[in-house]
């Protein structure tokens, strides 16, 4: 497959999948709820009613108009770098770290456009964006580091092949369970949904935003979840070995399905934490990644 193929076949797969994914999530709430709930058609439904209204602005200038595109375009090319069903497309040397970086730089945008709304709530959100951020993403760099330690290698496509030839170890294992651990985080779902929390912070960062540029970031939000999801099942899960990529792709896409309805269980029956009490779970799940680094380090 081109390297051309293979970012089509990503940024098709994201974009078109992405928003179905989570309109199951949302079903299954409200199943759990005793809701009859929306179509899982909704996201789209959503995107596209956003897309056609009218685009208000406060006024916060280039910063706040450029963020949600910033933000999107960031998480795109994360899916470009994510291994689905094989190697990246993109792969390149490093990408274990770039990878991070760009989702990291997706947030960051998310963040700078809050501050240039001039809105207090807007305000309140992005300084939580600030702290979840500096807490979940050390945890993911040192799950991720724990592969590039075993594989030898900072490409995401070496660890997931190193994965598929020696299969599971302790190292990868713990690390996998400590990338779990914070995906609610990761992906913005209860307990920590802390920083666009409606009932506290009113959308927080997305407050000011409407029409497409709200589309954006509702796309963007759904996109993350499934690139999250992805890296979960292909860098620590990746068996079985199949030959075949579009039996490997259905086999990934089958397990990311089951990864979000995790998501969506949690999401249904946890509380939102408070962000001091989310600080502290960082804390202990960061124990858990350093656990998996220092397994690798010694060879297990």
């Amino acid at each position: 497959m081109t390297v051309v193929g293979g970012a089509v076949i990503n940024l098709a797969l994201v974009v078109l999948l992405a928003p179905l994914f989570d309109g199951v999530i949302r079903k299954l709430k409200a199943l759990i709820h005793s809701r009859k709930g929306p179509p899982i058609t909704q996201p789209y439904i959503d995107i596209f009613k956003l897309l056609a209204k009218e685009d208000l602005q406060p006024g916060g200038g280039v910063l706040f108009r450029a963020a949600p595109v910033v933000s999107l375009a960031a998480i795109l090319v994360a899916a470009m770098l994510t291994p689905m069903g094989s190697a990246p497309p993109l792969g390149v040397g490093g990408d274990a770290i770039v990878w991070i970086y760009i989702l990291s730089l997706a947030a960051v945008a998310v963040m700078l456009g809050a501050f240039a709304s001039g809105n207090p709530f807007a305000y309140a959100g992005a300084g939580r964006e600030m702290m979840m951020l500096l807490s979940v993403e050390p945890i993911a760099l040192l799950a991720i580091l724990t592969g590039v330690v075993k594989a030898k290698t900072l490409l995401l496509g070496g660890i997931l092949d190193w994965q598929l030839a020696n299969g599971p170890s302790v190292s990868m294992v713990v690390a996998g369970i400590a990338f779990f651990l914070a995906l609610q985080a990761n992906v913005g779902r209860l307990p920590f949904d802390i920083v666009e929390a409606e009932s506290e912070v009113a959308g927080g960062p997305f407050i000011e935003y409407s029409g497409p540029r709200l589309a954006l970031c509702k796309l963007a939000f759904y996109i993350r979840q499934m690139v999250f999801a992805f890296a979960l099942v292909s860098l620590f899960a990746p068996w079985p070995a199949v030959p075949s990529y579009p039996l490997s792709l259905l086999i990934s896409l089958l397990k990311v399905l089951v990864v979000l309805v995790l998501v969506g269980l949690i999401d249904s029956v946890v509380p939102r934490l408070r962000i001091d009490q989310s600080m502290t779970y960082m804390s202990r799940v960061l124990f858990v990644a350093l656990g998996a680094v220092a397994f690798a380090l010694i060879g297990v």
